[in-house]
This record gives C-alpha cells, sequence and structure tokens, in this order.
C-alpha cells in the first residue's frame, strides 16, 4: 500500500459492482486506465473472500472506494459519501431491489473491512434520471396511490447513460451542452435514454426495470390490464406471475429455444437457420426498440446523435442496423462496412446522414470513479 498523507485530488478509485449473483472490482488510476480488476463469479455476499484480500492488497493505493447501488428511489438523486445513515437509507429501498440492495451493502461492508479509513461513495444508478420533467416520471395513477407509495418511473442504467451520452459528444466532436443523444443501454438488461444537454428527460424503464424494451428475460411492457386478468381470472399467483415476467419472458419466452436461453447471440443464430420462433422474438424484439427510440427523439423534439452500447448494442452489428433501417425518417443511417467492422468507440454513421450514430463501449467505472472524485473534491473545498 502507498504510504504518505492522501492526495488533494483523489485519483486511484476502486470500483466496485456488486450484481445479484457476481461481484466485480476495478481499479482506476487518475487516467481512468484500468490498472487491475477482478471478478468474484458466484458471490452470494458474503464477508472479504482470500481472493478479495489478496487482490486489495496487492494495489498500490487507493485513494477512495466507489460503490455501484442501483436503487437510490427518492431518497439519493446524486452520489453520496458514505455513512450509517446512507448505509441505512440504501438498506430502506431493498424493496424496490431486493436482489441488488443487500448485495451492494455486502460489497461496502466487505471492502471497508480490507480498507478500513479509505472514503467510499455511493453512485445510484437511478440517480441520472433524477432530471426526468414531471411529465415524463409521473404515473397517471390515483393521487393517493402515487403520495403513499412513491410511485413514479424512476428509470435505471442511469451510470451507463450518463457515460455513454458524454463520450458520444467527444466522438461526435460536439459540447454534451448542444447535442440531443438517444443512448441504447442493450444488454441481458434493456433501457434507454432521452439525453438533451447532458440531462436525462426521458427513458424507457420505469417503477422497476420491468418497464420499457424486450430483454433477454423481461417482458418489457405489456398490458397491466393483461396482468389483472391473469391474476384474477387465469388462475396464476403472484409469484409465479412475478416469475414469469421477470425469468422466462422477454426473449427466452419468444424464441423458445431448447436450453430457454434469451441470448441475443443464440436468437440471432436460430433466426438465421429460419427458425420461426427465433424469428418471431427478433421481430418483436427490434420493433419494440425502434417504437421507442423515436418517442425518445419525440421526448427531445428531434436527434442528433444516437449510441449504442451494453453488450448487444456494442457486439451485434446485425441488431443495429436492423434498429437503424426503420429510423430512417429521423435521418439515421448506418455506414455498413463500419457497422460491421466496429470495434470498441466507433462512428458507423452513413456519410452525409444527419443523425451521427455510435458505438460506445460501456465504462459504469469510469463514471463510478468521476462520480467519487467529484464528491470528494466538492468535500474538500466545503
Amino acid at each position: 500500500m502507498r504510504e504518505g498523507p492522501a492526495p488533494l485530488t483523489p485519483e486511484r478509485i476502486l470500483v466496485v459492482n456488486a450484481g445479484s449473483s457476481s461481484l466485480k472490482l476495478s481499479f482506476l488510476g487518475g487516467d481512468d486506465q484500468t490498472l487491475a480488476s477482478l471478478g468474484v463469479d458466484p458471490w452470494h455476499g458474503e464477508g472479504p473472500t482470500a481472493e478479495m484480500a489478496a487482490f486489495v492488497a496487492s494495489l498500490d493505493g487507493v485513494d477512495a472506494v466507489g460503490h455501484r447501488v442501483v436503487h437510490g428511489g427518492g431518497t439519493f438523486q446524486a452520489p453520496v459519501l458514505i455513512d450509517d445513515k446512507v448505509r441505512a437509507g440504501i438498506a430502506g429501498l431493498t424493496d424496490l431491489a431486493p436482489l441488488h440492495q443487500p448485495r451492494a451493502l455486502a460489497g461496502m461492508a466487505a471492502t471497508a473491512a480490507l480498507l478500513p479509513g479509505v472514503p467510499a461513495v455511493a453512485c445510484f444508478d437511478t440517480a441520472f434520471h433524477a432530471t426526468l420533467p414531471a411529465t415524463a416520471a409521473t404515473y397517471a395513477l390515483p393521487a393517493a396511490w402515487r403520495e403513499r407509495f412513491g410511485l413514479r418511473r424512476y428509470g435505471f442504467h442511469g451510470l451507463s447513460h450518463g457515460y455513454a451520452s458524454r463520450r458520444t459528444a467527444e466522438l461526435v466532436g460536439r459540447p454534451v451542452q448542444r447535442l440531443r443523444v438517444v443512448t441504447c443501454h442493450l444488454g441481458a438488461g434493456a433501457s434507454l435514454a432521452a439525453v438533451s444537454a447532458g440531462r436525462s428527460i426521458d427513458t424507457t424503464m420505469g417503477f422497476t426495470p420491468l418497464e420499457g424494451l424486450v430483454m433477454a428475460t423481461r417482458s418489457g411492457s405489456v398490458d397491466p390490464g393483461m396482468l389483472v386478468w391473469l391474476l384474477r381470472t387465469g388462475g396464476l399467483g403472484v409469484a409465479e406471475l412475478s416469475d414469469g415476467l421477470e425469468s422466462a419472458s422477454g426473449l427466452a419466452g419468444l424464441a423458445g429455444l431448447p436450453d430457454g436461453s434469451g441470448d441475443m447471440r443464440e436468437v440471432l443464430a436460430a433466426a438465421d437457420q429460419g427458425d420461426q420462433d427465433a424469428r418471431l422474438a427478433l421481430g418483436v424484439y427490434l420493433h419494440r426498440l425502434r417504437a421507442e427510440i423515436a418517442a425518445m427523439a419525440a421526448a427531445m423534439n428531434g436527434l442528433d446523435a444516437l449510441a449504442f452500447t451494453g453488450g448487444i448494442g456494442e457486439h451485434a452489428p446485425a441488431v443495429r442496423a436492423a434498429a437503424a433501417d426503420g429510423l430512417g425518417f429521423l435521418g439515421v443511417a448506418l455506414d455498413a462496412d463500419a457497422n460491421t467492422a466496429a470495434r470498441g468507440d466507433a462512428d458507423i454513421s452513413a456519410p452525409g446522414t444527419a443523425v451521427r450514430t455510435v458505438v460506445i463501449t460501456a465504462r459504469e467505472d469510469v463514471e463510478i470513479a468521476r462520480q467519487t472524485r467529484a464528491v470528494l473534491q466538492k468535500g474538500k473545498r466545503t
């Protein structure tokens, strides 16, 4: 471990991303270069393992720790220095993200045990969407329900959307304050954001991550009346309905592949071989994706850039091409060769198109490090 006084500007950040069944540790330098990383899978929220302890001990000084937290609710609308009150607040939101909040808290406890005295910051996936206007955030539900239960659209994947929007501005050579960009985070979970002048003004996920796009195993938006019918008339129980929407819907439910997979790579391969269910799954996915991209553009009264990120967004040129094929009326067109060849951050726009289309490598770790430094620098100034 590096000795001596803490630097005035925290540079070397340990980023902790605790998922529902895994833990990722990334050690970033002041230039956001990844100096070291560790993946623990499976990880069930236990205290610091020997593997984690050896990894942390090998690091050449940690100035601060940044933690990804899925849900900030209405309480946390910006990154915050972690203390007992913050931990209690995160725990109080467990009902909104029962798989993720306890793991985030376990990650905080584990790293605090290994790095006593090192400041830690919580960075929230919902915080980027705290700027949603009331017209986009409010559900048309009884006021008594909204007030009693805090029902509103929170949005998710904010760390990814925030990074992607800024990186898009760099690639297209325009200030983010003068850019209208739809960021498409497409992975097993998927969401879009309408980012105008660097602020999220609409997004596809809502009170939970179930709303919006078709995903690997999640349904995306469905008729709520149909869900009531399934409970009241169809004979489904709440647990069965919840599990079906979360784990057996989306691409998995549509494609019906032998292993029950909702992996886009397998769906694309099966569709290419003529599997009709896989073709339907892909068609439904793309129909919803194109429609929601157009809706995000409408929320900004136009579109300057379209960004694809996440596992599918980065690595499935066929999905990008098919999405763009239905968006020509917005000014979107791809260069077929650039789209096929894209590796890492890349501009895949056709020459002369009004809207720039880019591929962005997902870097939530960079966004968490950025937010962590900002919180600690602000603390030193006040």
